[in-house]
């Protein structure tokens, strides 16, 4: 592997991921939108919903408020949410000692600890009887500071870091994996975190892999866990995002109390309504 990256396709052991399966069929994933009443859509561009349903564990980024993008967007973008479950705290731990040996000085920030995931389903949305397979994400960066750490269940995907130096370059592959079933993918430094983007180019479907998750419309054949680190001053409960976050994301803090006792928790504490 290129300096500054790491890939075991064995990480997670047969037991792990079999607890790491049972609890997926526990949560309740949401179908967010992209924008929202405070943060509407730009001229020309209609409300959407995002391809694939997520879970967040540690601290919850919603799409509507445009997630955690420092310097300047880091108040009010990051809820408190779920703790990692045993199984996910484990392989966290172990994951940071690997990163620690890896990386140092400015390439691992002072008080690095990965505590937020982003839990994403890869798969086919549902419609009419028809399949329509989002298993992609498009070319990006990851604005947390520190490595960036994936554990992949269930089908191979690709995965590519692409050229962002140039104008009308960003298409040229630089380096890529075929990230598998268990595996584990670490990366980070200025090259791989600030210099390219990245992407998920195509989630093969040869496996036979599949998950019984509790969400309408989706078929999942792949799930990635994605974990960053958010600086803890950034992320706080629900009750003291402010006033227009609130109203934003209630809705789904709403769906999510219906079936956790710490976002019920957390919708208890915060402010009622208007109306």
């Amino acid at each position: 592997m290129p300096a500054g990256q790491l890939y075991d396709p064995d990480f997670v052991s047969p037991h792990d991921r079999a607890q790491i399966v049972e609890w997926l069929g526990q949560i309740h994933p949401l179908w967010e939108e992209r924008f929202s009443g405070h943060h509407p859509p730009p001229p020309g561009q209609q409300q959407r919903r995002l391809l694939r349903p997520v879970y967040w564990l540690g601290n919850w980024q919603f799409a509507c408020l445009d997630y955690y993008r420092p310097p300047h967007g880091v108040a009010g973008r990051c809820m408190q949410a779920e703790p990692f479950p045993p199984v996910l705290a484990k392989l966290v731990a172990a994951v940071e000692k690997l990163a620690r040996q890896m990386f140092e000085g400015e390439e691992m920030p002072t008080g690095w600890h990965l505590n937020t995931c982003l839990v994403n389903l890869y798969g086919s949305q549902l419609a009419g009887g028809r399949r329509l397979d989002t298993a992609r994400v498009g070319e990006h960066r990851d604005f947390e500071p520190g490595p960036v750490a994936s554990i992949s269940l269930g089908e191979r995907a690709l995965f590519q870091f692409v050229r962002s130096s140039r104008p009308g370059d960003r298409d040229e592959v630089v380096s890529q994996t075929w990230l598998e079933d268990s595996s584990l993918q670490l990366f980070g430094g200025e090259r791989w975190k600030r210099q390219h983007f990245h992407r998920v180019q195509r989630v093969e479907t040869k496996g036979g892999h599949g998950f019984s998750l509790r969400v309408s419309d989706f078929e999942t054949r792949r799930v990635n866990f994605t974990f960053r680190y958010v600086p803890d001053q950034h992320v706080v409960p629900f009750a003291q995002l402010p006033p227009e976050a609130q109203t934003d994301v209630r809705g789904y803090v709403e769906q999510l109390a219906k079936q956790s006792p710490f976002f019920a928790a957390a919708l208890a504490s915060g402010p009622k309504p208007e109306g």
